[in-house]
Formats: structure tokens, sequence, C-alpha cells
């Protein structure tokens, strides 16, 4: 069975570590038809909007889709294309495996947990408002005449929806998840105790949930003391459950458990569509100097064919990139100075992906063997 995937290669190192990627999935033998689309910063001069309906077409149809970074413009020009997407899918659930690997440079050698952040509501809603426009006004006249207080005048203001149904979706998506895969325990993170509405509805959700999983230990956090429990000691958790904004917080504290972004897959989970990306950004200071690392784009794709249904490929995906990161005599320039301290005999991103590729193929063949 060929599967059909829409390929956003992106911007920055975007196109260099799609191809390593490209590469790697291609040597597990699984058959993908590749629906290339462009999209980001270069599309936005030429056509006009870093997301022409291209692209959402071709995720609607095919159904499941791997993109690379996009630029995203710091504090104007167009908003990110990776919300836009989660929008325009309903892509609710962000998930971010966290895995101690080889060479990673982390202090912890162990760690081993996944994020599942709600992708669609909270602060990241994009329900704002410019300082002195008459929307600010409003709010601030409706917040006074409720006598919830005073807002300052010169105040830009957003806002913070957080609903039953998005709760009680999310936190059911993370304990089928951990029944999924042998996980033990969810932790629902929170601020129940300032936010006492917003996240106190996500707190009171969760632990309702958790009544019908009865087989999954549960527990919850001040999102906080979370953070702290994470670096004491990153073993206490298994499977957390976030709202957006500390989700996407936590996910990168989580990611520098693991050697950083660089390293982090992550994927974004609807009802009709799915899509897999790497979670760092385009860094366009190195883009196509073949300098980039691209395993979190790699990892992404193994996440990507366990959607598919194609595990087995998965893990030999898995297994190549550990054994090609223990070896160290083929890997980039950020892994060998972690490996040595020093960047000497680095290889640049075409032949670690080649690399891993290969090491795919000899794990394929062994299998048949």
């Amino acid at each position: 069975m060929r599967h059909q995937v829409t390929l956003i290669p992106g911007d920055g190192i975007g196109p260099e570590i799609s191809a390593a990627m490209r590469e790697v999935v291609e040597a597990t033998g699984v058959g993908i038809d590749w629906h290339v689309q462009q999209a980001g910063a270069k599309v936005m001069d030429e056509e006009g909007t870093p997301l022409p309906e291209r692209v959402l077409d071709s995720v609607r149809e095919t159904g499941t889709a791997i993109k690379g970074p996009v630029t995203t413009p710091v504090g104007s020009g167009f908003r990110s294309v990776n919300v836009a997407l989660r929008r325009a899918f309903d892509l609710y659930a962000c998930v971010r495996p966290c895995t101690s690997m080889p060479g990673d440079g982390s202090r912890y050698e162990d760690v081993d947990l996944v994020i599942v952040r709600e992708n669609t509501e909270d602060l990241y809603a994009g329900i704002e408002f410019e300082q002195g426009s008459d929307g600010a006004r409003s709010i601030m006249e409706t917040v006074a005449s409720a006598g919830a207080g005073t807002i300052k005048p010169d105040s830009a203001i957003s806002l913070k929806p957080i609903s039953v149904s998005g709760s009680e979706r999310i936190v059911r998506y993370a304990f089928d998840y951990a029944r999924a895969n042998g996980r033990h325990k969810v932790t629902a993170v929170h601020k129940a105790n300032i936010m006492k509405c917003t996240d106190g509805l996500f707190l009171h959700t969760a632990q309702r949930v958790a009544e019908d999983y009865p087989d999954i230990a549960f527990d919850a956090k001040i999102v906080d003391a979370t953070c702290m429990g994470l670096v004491q000691n990153p073993n206490d958790f298994d499977v957390l459950v976030l709202p957006n904004l500390y989700g996407d917080i936590v996910s990168d504290l989580c990611a520098g458990l693991v050697g950083g972004l660089g390293l982090a897959p992550g994927a974004n989970i609807g009802a009709n569509q799915a899509i897999f990306e790497a979670t760092h950004g385009s860094a366009p200071d190195i883009a196509g100097k073949d300098l980039a690392n691209p395993t979190a784009m790699i990892l992404s794709a193994a996440m990507m064919l366990d959607h598919l249904g194609e595990g087995q490929a998965a893990a030999r995906i898995r297994a190549a990139v550990r054994s090609t990161l223990q070896a160290g005599d083929q890997v980039t320039a950020d892994i060998r100075r972690q490996l040595t301290g020093s960047a000497d005999g680095a290889v640049g991103t075409r032949a670690y992906g080649a690399a891993v590729a290969s090491a795919v193929g000899a794990l394929a063949s062994a299998r048949r063997g």
C-alpha cells in the first residue's frame, strides 16, 4: 500500500532537513507518494500569502503532512503558518515526545516523557485587541461594569478562552495515548490556584475524565512547580497534558532536557488530518550551508509512519538515529561538539541524513535475513 503525504519543505533550513528526512523515509521501503507544496516567507513574496489555498487543499486530500520549519516574523507581519494550519484543520493535539539520545549533551541520560498540548484555545486562540482600539475600550468598559476590576486605558488585551469540550478532548487524547503506548501516568498541568475560572475548568475537567481511565494513574500539578520538578527529576513524569500556552513553554523546557529542539520531534493531530514537524525554527543564518541537524525532522517522520500504521519502519528509523548518534563519526557539528567537545570530524546535513538512511537500510536487510 502506498501512502499519500503532503510535504511542506518550509524555508530557512527547512528544504535541507526535509531532503534528509525524505531520504531516510525512502530507505525504509515504505511506499510514499510525496505531494510537495511550498509555503512560508518566500511564497509570501511571490503569492501574497505564506499559506496558499493549494497547500490546504493538498493536506485535505492526503490527510497527512510533514513540514519543515517556516519563518514567522516577530511583532509584525503575517501570523504563524503553524497556527494557521492548526486552525484550518482543527489540529487540537500537539504531541511532543522527549526522549534521551546518545550525544544529546544533556545532564540526564534516561528522560522518556511525552507532552500533549491543547492546540486551539487559551491565549494562543489569537483573540487580541490593539491598544487604543474600539474593541479594547469595549472590553475595559465591560470589565468595569461587571465589577471585575479596572484595566489601564493604554493596555492591549488578549482573551484566554478555555472550554469544557476543548479540555475534555485533549485530556481524553492524553489518556488514550498513554493507554495505547504503554504509558502509566498522566499529569494535568495548570495554574488553577490563580486562574480559577479558566485553568480551574481545565483542572476539574481533567479530574472528571481521569475517572474513566482507572488503569492509568493521574495527578495534577501547578505549572511553575511542574517546571521545577522537570528540572529536578524528569523521571517523575510520564505523559503531561497542558493548555496551549503552558504546553508551548513546557515542551521547549523538556526539549532542553534531551539536547534541545534539534532533537525534538512533534505532531499536530486532528480528527481528519495530522501534520508532523520539527519543533525548532528555520535558522535562516545557516540556511544553505549544509550545517543543520535534521534529527528532529527525521524523528517526526517516524511519528508520521506510526500514524500511517508503519510501526516497524518507524522503529527502524529511531534505532538508526540512535546507532548513528552513538557511533558519533557521521554526525553534525552540534552533536559532535556534545560528544567530543569539538566540531572536528563533523559532517554536514546531507551526509548525516545519508548515514541514518544507510543504517535504516542495514536494519531492514537484517530483519529480512
